[in-house]
């Protein structure tokens, strides 16, 4: 049964090393061909391989049964330095209904050495009912006592609880991390990672990615007997940063905030100055033209003609044009200057896809007024606050690691009862602690 969408998957791989771009749209489900081109896929894999060089190898594909009708291919594509996964949703005739890029995968996920798997346990749960409900996992630490409870936001993408990339599990090494230090931690997959449809909807928003299921983890919480209803608070990485104050908008419960590398730029500019960012350190012709896709999508978005109609495909990311309405309409500092809650703002300094000139710099400006935010940098660490030396790349990400140790005990320490004892702004660079 699963023999067509095994053919099909690796198909898509073959044209895309062949650089037939065009002829992987041929293969897309109308609904995944209404967001997302031949130019969207051909900047992303030119954006991925224009690290990690010429393609070497394709390994063997592997699949997993997801919705009914759809099988999920996972084919490994060795480069001349690393390798990603070509994550596809493919229906039983041979139909794509989703299509990502993912680091490559060799090796499984270990425990970080700061966590102390006898000091908690965990549980599945359920996040979300009817539909788009989605599956999660409760950490609980089992010290006696009321603790803290902390609902985990991943990044911009498809997903899932751990925020897995590669062998890299950076949500599930905080999850462990602050469950060791007394933590009670909820995470679960994205509603674009069960339900991968709901992005291709023309309404689909970046509320409709992250509130709803973020409310109803709170609530989960919350009702929980061994967790401080009264402390309960958001941790977003990335884009999960950027959503958190809207979602503390929508639950006024919510304890508190903390953002990792919450992006602070628009993100369509971002995207640009990302692009722009890969150009130099491996320049080609085949990234100067995604850098040039990214500007003109950039520029659509910015013009007052951008509409709900406007086509995905000709946006961003392929997301639709109410996506882009609402993201230029929303900025996370005046949402978050607009709230009562406390806050933690981490922000590696190596950290090329949110940084420290482009997008604490402007948290920095729009909270220096208020004396609850305390604002702290890593000098060594990248985007998922991996330790590392040099410039940042995304050929970073693939070799496993671990959250800084550091990261994680700071925010231990923020959310402990007595934190307003912590210094509450530091607007200088500090080292990372060994």
């Amino acid at each position: 049964m699963e023999a067509s969408p095994i053919r099909s998957a690796t198909r898509v791989v073959d044209l895309a090393c062949s650089g037939r771009f065009t002829e992987i749209e041929e293969l897309f489900a109308p609904r995944l061909r209404a967001v997302v081109s031949a130019e969207t896929v051909r900047t992303a894999w030119v954006t991925e391989t224009g690290m990690k060089g010429s393609v070497s190898e394709i390994g063997q594909p592997t699949t997993e049964r997801r919705d009914p009708g759809l099988v999920r291919v996972s084919v490994p594509v060795t480069c001349e330095r690393g390798g990603l996964t070509v994550v596809m949703s493919v229906d039983d005739t041979g139909m794509l209904h989703g299509l990502r890029f993912a680091p490559l995968s060799t090796t499984s996920w270990t425990p970080p050495p700061y966590a102390a798997r006898s000091g908690f346990t965990e549980q599945e749960v359920t996040v979300g009912t009817g539909p788009l409900a989605v599956p999660g996992t409760l950490t609980l630490p089992r010290r006696r006592g009321p603790r803290p409870g902390v609902v985990l936001l991943s990044g911009g993408g498809p997903f899932d609880r751990d925020e897995t990339s590669g062998a890299n599990k950076p949500l599930k090494d905080l999850s462990w991390g602050l469950a060791s230090r007394g933590v009670a931690v909820l995470r679960f997959d994205k509603v674009t990672h069960t339900h991968p449809d709901v992005a291709s909807a023309p309404d689909f928003t970046m509320s409709d990615e992250y509130v709803p299921h973020a409310v109803a983890a709170v609530h989960l919480l919350h009702r929980h007997p061994a967790v401080d209803a009264e402390r309960v608070f958001l941790l977003g990485h990335s884009m999960g940063g950027k959503a958190a104050p809207r979602v503390a908008a929508a639950e006024p419960s919510v304890a508190g905030l903390i953002i990792l590398a919450g992006d602070a730029e628009p993100m369509h500019h971002a995207a640009v100055r990302v692009t722009r960012y890969l150009s130099t350190v491996n320049p080609g012709p085949a990234i100067e033209a995604a850098v040039t896709i990214a500007a003109e999508q950039a520029a659509r978005v910015d013009s007052p003609e951008l509409s709900a109609t406007t086509p995905a495909e000709d946006l961003p990311y392929g997301f639709p044009g109410q996506y882009w309405l609402d993201m230029r309409g929303y900025d996370p500092v005046s949402a978050a200057a607009d709230t009562d809650k406390p806050m933690l703002i981490l922000q590696g300094r190596r950290d090329y896809q949110v940084t420290v000139d482009d997008d604490l710099a402007r948290w920095r400006r729009g909270l220096a007024h208020r004396s609850d935010v305390t604002i702290r940098i890593y000098d060594a660490d990248n985007h998922l606050f991996f330790p590392g030396e040099g410039p940042s790349t995304p050929t970073d990400y693939d070799a496993p690691q671990h959250v800084d140790h550091a990261v994680v005990t700071d925010i231990a320490q923020w959310l402990a009862p007595n934190r307003g004892k912590l210094t509450r702004f530091l607007p200088t660079a500090r080292r990372r602690r060994s």
